[in-house]
């Protein structure tokens, strides 16, 4: 009787449908703890591919949720996420019970744990022949936190879990694995599906409902659903044109809903005019609204304080917006996200870009925080970054990323491109050429064949090449896209100068790239009056010259506000009156900021820094270029006034990076530097580099890091009569190479490093090997192995011997709070490097030397360490030492203490003078924590 009801809501709710088009029929019954899920189903496949197929392949993607080793479980572990990997068995999803039949007979699967079924068919099902199946199967839900989807105390939230065939691989062919990426699974699919909830529960969903917990309908996109007992909000939209029913998967406060019904009917509006087309209905999850809300303009909190860049109903406007654009175009167009990310997002984009040009076209990046006082001042007027507008924030965020050589090619596929590429490339460099090519050919008829577009392809798959073959055959000067988008590029528009000649002005532009791309002209009268000219230039020509009117001209600009993803926006302004005629005028500045490509900006700021007990305090300024963009070109000196010695001291240095944009390396660093300080009392060292740094290319999700570096240091050093007396070394030379492997993975992370250090007195060679393995929350183990032998070791003393508790710090680089000193509480700082001994075990190396150096997690911030080490020095028996304790990590990897306990000098807490074998480690360097905080972002 069962079959029968099954069989005939079947037959009802396919008979809405045309041929060609699946349809799946569920009945789905949840349990009273809301952990598991039975299911009874049936689908109806078409082989809507040109080819015979002998399998059917089906999706089980919650399987990805069932073990470690799953593409789902690595890519979680990419982003720093560990939450999957350390899951407890009842808080993951698998499979159970399954059973596949076809035509009463059934179909036998091996493996209900693999994400891909493959159904062998007796029969060779053609092109346009359908199958029909019945499955019968158990769902152990994962714990929603991993992923947004699953069950949690509050809701059940239901999305890629029921068995479904794979649609965008029709010939069976490849496995496809779950990555919690949005990517489209069933579309052009006819859905009927009835729940069995425990009692007082409501669902949402994207798809109709005709019955109280019942729902059918056709999507385009992937049926969603919350269970919940809550009933969320929904709120209609009814105007002359639009009727559109929006549900929320969440709870929204009143005012965000008073908000929300003011400003929903003007983005449909505005989106609809734009790309022709709303849904019936709308429905935005919890996990959809924090994926596409509007990046950037979160209130800023800093201890108890708050700082609100936009107000309420601004923060709605714009977060929602992109919302619901995002959602429209996801039930507009069918593509592949794997292959095609770059469309929906980049159309996202270009919304967004139109909406903020019509109402923030004035809006601030920071919104108001400028104008927030302190001590009855505006700090932050002081910065450029008070100063950029909002709309900017688009070609901002492409320079971030390409300045550091990090970006990813707008075709690369979706699943290995950055957390921060996917918002930075695939949707901000994609609407911004979009916005580009719209500005150059007319608003109106780039809207017009987006809207054509998406009618004639409707509930089909597109592929996105053929609309960039449309807009090149509608504006032969958009033909470029076609080949930008398949690679990195570092195109770049450069005002060579300009001449005046009567009332016009002629300027000479050029261009790296032979392609033939307009670039927008812009000229500004001192009284801000503003002139714009299209610029077309020419293939496999790189100058071009152009003659416009001279209306009292003041300034010249390309592509001004970043329109145009270049890859440089310094040489695209020029003054056409006063001293900085044909140039650019030189700033001061403060503080670090966001570059001002209009100056050549130098950053003067001062410094105090205290150099243990022989500089004492260090004071003066250091003038560098560097902003927070990287930059190929970088000096910075730091002249310095030494209190504890009376004299100058100060350091400088000038580098220059190559940035390849495909190539093998990453970046390839070229540079000197130099720098005069005290190292004893009133004793200097003077240090000069030359050096280069070769970092090999990475993929940006990959934690695997790569590096080559050379250089060469000449030192001098002033030397006391006692260091005379003893033959030390007053000048020397240092040549070195070193390899470096780092692989920052969660979980497992490792590194390994060689390097080879010379002179005329000695070389020697040293290996490093470090690994950190995670094997609970934020308990580790680590281990790391030394070794370093010297192959000829003529030198006259010990300064460059391997240290076995201290590092003779000869090279000047290791950032020691007292260089020489041999007691107090600057002595106890610890490095870890050569030997890594944490107890002081008297003595250095000056043949060879191996040493094992491990800790673990015991409780909190509590670590045990034990070292263990043999070494050989000339003419002396082999020695093994040894020595443990207790670590108290205050801030992980920056500021921690070493207690040593037993070591091979004996007990050490029962030494008079324990206090003094207390080590600590103290690092000082911000960009190692920003590095570690933003690592899975990048």
């Amino acid at each position: 009787m069962r079959n029968i009801c099954i069989g005939l809501a079947l037959f009802l709710g396919v008979a809405e449908v045309s041929a060609q088009k699946d349809s799946i029929y569920i009945e789905a019954k949840l349990s009273s703890d809301k952990r598991r899920l039975s299911i009874n189903q049936e689908l109806v496949y078409y082989n809507n591919s040109a080819h015979n197929l002998n399998t059917v392949k089906l999706l089980n993607w919650v399987s990805a949720y069932n073990k470690r080793g799953t593409s789902l479980v690595y890519r979680k572990l990419e982003d720093r996420n560990t939450d999957l990997h350390f899951a407890k068995k009842n808080e993951l999803g698998k499979l159970l019970n399954l059973r596949i039949k076809n035509s009463d007979q059934e179909i036998p699967v091996t493996n209900i744990s693999d994400e891909n079924f493959f159904l062998p068919l007796k029969e060779v099902l053609k092109p346009g022949e359908q199958i029909k199946l019945q499955l019968q199967y158990e769902i152990q839900l994962p714990d929603k936190k991993f992923t947004g989807y699953g069950t949690s105390g509050d809701n059940v939230a239901l999305k890629y879990f029921f068995i479904v065939p794979d649609r965008f691989d029709p010939d069976n062919i490849s496995k496809r694995n779950y990555h919690d990426i949005e990517e489209s699974v069933s579309f052009n699919t006819y859905w009927t599906v009835n729940f069995d909830v425990p009692v007082n529960s409501f669902i949402e969903s994207n798809l109709q409902q005709f019955q109280m917990n019942s729902f059918k309908g056709y999507l385009d996109s992937d049926p969603e659903f919350v269970i919940s007992q809550n009933d969320y909000p929904t709120i209609n939209i009814n105007t002359d044109d639009i009727h559109t029913e929006i549900k929320f998967g969440y709870n929204i406060k009143p005012e965000e809903k008073q908000n929300l019904e003011f400003y929903l009917p003007l983005h449909l509006k505005f989106i609809k005019n734009r790309i022709g087309t709303i849904p019936e209905r709308i429905f935005i999850s919890d996990k959809f609204r924090t994926k596409e809300d509007f990046f950037g303009n979160n209130d800023i909190t800093f201890w108890k304080f708050r700082f609100q860049l936009f107000n309420e109903a601004q923060k709605t406007d714009l977060d929602y917006f992109g919302i619901v654009a995002k959602k429209v175009l996801d039930e507009s167009i069918i593509t592949d996200k794997q292959n095609y990310h770059w469309f929906k997002n980049g159309l996202k984009s270009y919304l967004e870009i139109q909406y903020l040009k019509d109402f923030y076209s004035d809006t601030k990046l920071l919104g108001t925080l400028p104008e927030t006082k302190l001590f009855g001042v505006k700090p932050l007027k002081l910065f450029h970054a008070s100063e950029v507008k909002l709309i900017e924030r688009y070609g901002l965020t492409y320079q971030y990323i390409m300045s550091q050589n990090l970006d990813q090619k707008i075709a690369e596929k979706y699943a290995v491109l950055s957390n921060f590429n996917d918002m930075a490339i695939s949707s901000f460099e994609t609407g911004t050429l979009f916005s580009y090519s719209a500005d150059k050919m007319g608003y109106e008829n780039f809207d017009n064949l987006v809207q054509n577009f998406i009618a004639k392809n409707r509930d089909h798959e597109i592929n996105p090449n053929d609309f960039i073959k449309e807009l090149a055959e509608k504006d032969k000067r958009t033909a470029y896209l076609s080949e930008f988008l398949q690679h990195k590029n570092r195109v770049n528009f450069k005002l060579k100068r300009f001449k005046k000649e009567g009332d016009s002005i002629t300027v000479k532009i050029q261009k790296n790239t032979s392609s033939n791309i307009p670039v927008k002209l812009e000229t500004e009268s001192e009284e801000g009056n503003k002139n714009e000219y299209w610029v077309e230039t020419e293939e496999n020509k790189k100058n071009t010259t152009v003659t416009i009117p001279d209306l009292n001209t003041h300034k010249i600009t390309l592509n001004d506000e970043y329109i145009f993803p270049e890859a440089n926006y310094r040489d695209n302004f020029l003054y056409a009156k006063g001293f900085f005629s044909n140039m650019r005028k030189i700033k001061l500045k403060l503080i670090k900021d966001i570059p001002n490509p209009e100056f050549n900006e130098i950053y003067v700021s001062p410094k105090i820094r205290f150099n243990n007990t022989y500089d004492k305090f260090l004071i003066g300024f250091n003038f560098k270029n560097q902003s927070f963009f990287d930059r190929k070109f970088l000096y910075s000196f730091t002249p310095t006034y030494s209190t504890g010695t009376g004299k100058l001291t100060g350091s400088g240095a000038v580098a220059y990076s190559f940035l390849p944009a495909e190539s093998i390396f990453r970046s390839i660093t070229f540079g000197v530097s130099g720098s005069y300080f005290h190292y004893d009392y009133d004793l200097a060292y003077r240090k000069s580099s030359v050096y280069s740094n070769i970092n090999f290319r990475k993929n940006p999700r990959s934690t695997v890091g790569r590096s080559l570096g050379i250089s060469y240091n000449y030192f001098e050093r002033d030397l006391s009569p006692l260091m005379i007396a003893n033959k030390d070394y007053d000048k020397y030379n240092l040549w070195s190479i070193g390899y470096g492997y780092n692989d920052s993975q969660s979980i497992h992370e490792k590194s390994l490093g060689v390097s080879t250090q010379w002179m005329e007195d000695f070389q020697k060679v040293t290996a490093e090997a470090f690994y950190r393995w995670e094997f609970a929350p934020r308990q580790k183990l680590s281990v790391r192995l030394f070794a370093g032998y010297f192959v000829k070791n003529n030198t006259r003393n010990n300064t460059f011997n391997y240290g076995i508790s201290r590092v003779s710090d000869y090279s000047f680089s290791y950032n020691l709070l007292g260089q020489s000193a041999t007691g107090g509480i600057l002595s106890q700082q610890f490095i870890l490097a050569d030997g890594g001994f944490k107890s002081f075990i008297p003595g250095s190396v000056n043949k060879w030397l191996t040493s094992l150096n491990v800790d673990t997690s015991v409780w909190k911030i509590f670590h045990v360490y034990a070292d263990a080490g043999i070494y050989d020095n000339k003419n002396l028996p082999t020695k093994f030492i040894w020595d443990t304790g207790v670590k108290v990590r205050l801030i992980p990897d920056f500021l921690e203490i070493y207690f040593p306990v037993q070591s091979s000098l004996g007990f050490e807490p029962s030494f008079k003078d324990y206090a003094k074998r207390i080590r600590y480690t103290l690092i000082l360097n911000l960009n190692s924590i920003i590095n570690a905080a933003r690592r899975g972002w990048y």
